[in-house]
Formats: structure tokens, C-alpha cells, sequence
């Protein structure tokens, strides 16, 4: 069996105004030593798994690497290679993918070569927009050229497999500045494009300012809901055309660059967490380390498991994900296996979804309908009740 090594590393220079992550901005001397933290936590993983009765994965072989944030290219490049020297000294290995998360500002060509002879073959770049006012607005560092510019130090040190992503929905968007956006990301022609919706909820305090009917943060200048779904299915229409396949809700890749990393997220495959906040599946158990960076350091100083959470998976909770999140995939899923190996009778509901448009059957896997891709959680809550 396969498994992925996840790495959060929660720092970040600002903390964006739409952002509802554990993440934050914090001094520049919490680096090195959370790094050190992170490679202690790798070095004792399996007694801190067994000390703490989580069920280890025998022979489980790690294929993909996925070191996210946060910011983790503000690390030292030493230290990020320290952090996967660990995790090829502790864990079997055969890596075929391992990624970096960069904001562009924070690339620079030293960097690049660095990161690639440490061991990264990915680069997941935050773009969110090619409009420095709406960047601006949602407190972000970098402007339009910032993006350009790692691109290039990117090609130049030799990565060939570059994920960029969009965010529909920020304050100041209009048709015309996404459509721009759209279009000079095809042109940079990534691998992978992800395109996420703005979320507008109390973690993030463009979100309880929304909802408190404030003004600040640009609240007062955010797209409609109807506009940021047309915004989506523009840009959709858009990436089929530039040659990019639609494998999950939120996420387009040229064939064959799909996030290997990911995909285990929506197929409930097994994944280690590392560092402050992280989660961990090993397909019975959940669990997720303290999110505060000092308290997770303290706590891996002391030879003790970080872990403040912990949940052995449910039947109902299973069977629930294997339909929210195989449907997250645009294949779909096979209904009936998962009917047979949780012994459930879906039908009746699936048929009320599909006459109503929202679900769809192709090619004898159930899907959700291509033009509801924007309600999907209105879709899951209904198929789940």
C-alpha cells in the first residue's frame, strides 16, 4: 500500500484577508527551530504512533511528498532538505512526486536550484489574481509581475511540473479583470491550475466582516454569487479549450500532471501529517496535531506526539466520505460497490438528486452533473441526509 507525507509549515509574511488557515505571521527566529521540531517528530513517528495506540501501516511505501502552508518556501532551503532527508531516512520510499508550496515574491533562482537538488519536483504557486488591485485588496505581497517572474526562475532552474491557482471572487473582480487573469495564466501554460471560490465565513476577517455587513477589507467590493459561479464556469470552458482535463472540483491539470498527492485526500488513501496542524488517515483513525507552532515544538522537544486530536473513523462516517469526497472527482464513483461494502441502499435518494438535475450517471459511475459543479456542498448535504 502507498502512502503520502504531508508537511504543514504555518508560517506566513501577511495574513490574507479571505484566509481562515491555522497559519500566521510569526518572528523569523521560530524558523530553524520548527523545522529542527519537524525533523524530530519524523525521526520518532513510529514509537510515537505505537505509544499512543495509532495503527501503524506495515510495508506502507511512500510515493508523494507534499510540504504545504503557510509559506513553507520562506524556509531555508537547507532546512526543507533536512525536513526530506528525514522522511527518506524514516519512511520506505519510491517518491515519484514531491511538492513545494512557493508564493511567487519568495522565489528566487538560488532557491529554484536549491529546492530542485533537494529533491522537489513540484512547485504549487499561489497567483489568486493578475491584478495588483484585487491582490492588494486581499492583503497578498506580490503583484502581477512577481508571477511572471518565478515562472521564469522556475523553467530556468528545471522544473517541469509548476501548479498555479486563481481565486474567483476577490474584492474588485469583474468579468473583464478575470477574464484577463484566466487568460495570462493560460499563456504562463502551468501543468496544473487550480480555480477556487471565495469562501465567506467567520475564520477569515474578510469573511466575519461579510457577514457582520462591514465595510473593511474590501467587503463592500466583493462579486455576487452568481457572478464568482460564472466566473468558474468561464474559466472552466476556457482550460478544456487550452487542452486541460477537469479532475476534481476545483483542480485542472495538462494529462498526466495530475496532483498525485491529492488524489489521496479524495480517495481516502493513507497519509501522515507533520508539523503543527497537520492531519493524518490511516484509513481507520484521523488525527491532527496542536495547531499552535510553539506548543507543537514543545511538545516533540519533550519525545511526546503532538497530537490533540484523535477519531477512529465510523461506519456512517466512512461511508459518508467516500461519497464527498469521490465525488469531488469528476469520473464519479461506482455507487454500487460502495453500496455492496457498506451494505447501504442509496438509490431512492440518488434517483431524487438525478431527476432534479444535480447527479448524473456516465458511463455507469455516478457523477455530479457538469453545470452544478458550483453547489456541490448544497448537493452533499442533500445526498447525505
Amino acid at each position: 500500500m502507498t502512502a503520502g507525507i504531508y508537511v504543514q509549515v504555518p508560517f506566513c509574511q501577511t495574513k490574507c484577508t479571505y484566509c481562515n488557515f491555522h497559519t500566521g505571521v510569526f518572528s523569523h527566529d521560530l524558523y530553524a527551530p520548527y523545522a529542527n521540531a519537524v525533523v524530530r517528530e519524523v525521526a520518532d513517528y513510529p514509537r510515537l504512533l505505537r505509544e499512543n495506540k495509532i495503527q501503524e501501516i506495515p510495508d506502507a511505501l511512500v510515493d508523494t511528498a507534499y510540504v504545504g502552508g503557510g509559506t513553507p518556501s520562506l524556509l531555508d532551503p537547507n532546512a526543507l532538505r533536512a525536513i526530506l532527508d528525514a522522511i527518506r531516512a524514516r519512511f520506505q520510499h519510491k517518491l515519484v512526486e514531491v511538492t513545494l508550496e512557493a508564493d511567487p515574491e519568495t522565489i528566487t533562482p538560488e532557491k529554484a536550484a536549491a529546492w530542485l537538488e533537494a529533491g522537489f519536483d513540484r512547485i504549487s504557486m499561489g497567483a489568486q489574481s493578475f491584478h495588483d488591485n484585487e491582490l492588494k485588496a486581499a492583503g497578498r505581497m506580490h503583484r502581477r509581475e512577481d508571477i511572471f517572474n518565478a515562472i521564469r526562475i522556475l523553467r530556468a532552474s528545471g522544473f517541469q511540473k509548476i501548479s498555479a491557482d486563481l481565486i474567483a471572487g476577490l474584492p474588485h473582480q469583474t468579468d473583464a479583470t478575470w477574464n484577463d487573469s484566466v487568460a495570462e495564466l493560460l499563456a504562463l501554460r502551468p501543468e496544473h491550475i487550480s480555480i477556487y471560490l471565495m469562501e465567506i465565513d467567520e475564520g477569515s476577517r474578510l469573511g466575519l466582516e461579510v457577514l457582520n455587513n462591514g465595510t473593511k477589507y474590501s467587503a463592500s467590493a466583493l462579486p455576487t454569487d452568481d457572478a464568482m459561479a460564472g466566473f468558474y464556469e468561464r474559466a472552466g470552458a476556457h482550460l478544456a479549450a487550452a487542452g486541460y482535463t477537469h479532475y476534481e472540483i476545483s483542480n485542472w491539470a495538462l494529462p498526466g500532471f495530475e496532483s498525485l498527492h491529492n488524489l489521496k485526500y479524495w480517495r481516502r488513501e493513507p497519509y501522515f501529517g507533520l508539523g503543527a496542524g497537520a492531519h493524518s488517515f490511516n484509513g481507520a483513525q484521523r488525527w491532527a496535531n496542536a495547531h499552535d507552532p510553539a506548543a507543537y515544538e514543545t511538545t516533540i522537544a519533550q519525545g511526546r506526539f503532538a497530537v490533540e486530536q484523535l477519531q477512529t473513523v465510523t461506519r456512517e462516517q466512512a461511508l459518508e466520505e467516500e461519497l464527498f469526497l469521490g465525488l469531488r472527482q469528476l469520473a464519479g464513483i461506482d455507487l454500487a460497490e460502495i453500496e455492496t461494502r457498506y451494505g447501504a441502499n442509496l438509490g431512492p435518494r440518488v434517483e431524487e438528486l438525478r431527476a432534479q438535475g444535480l447527479l448524473e450517471w456516465h458511463g455507469g459511475l455516478l457523477r455530479l452533473a457538469p453545470g452544478r459543479l458550483t453547489v456541490s456542498n448544497e448537493v452533499f448535504v442533500n445526498l447525505l441526509e
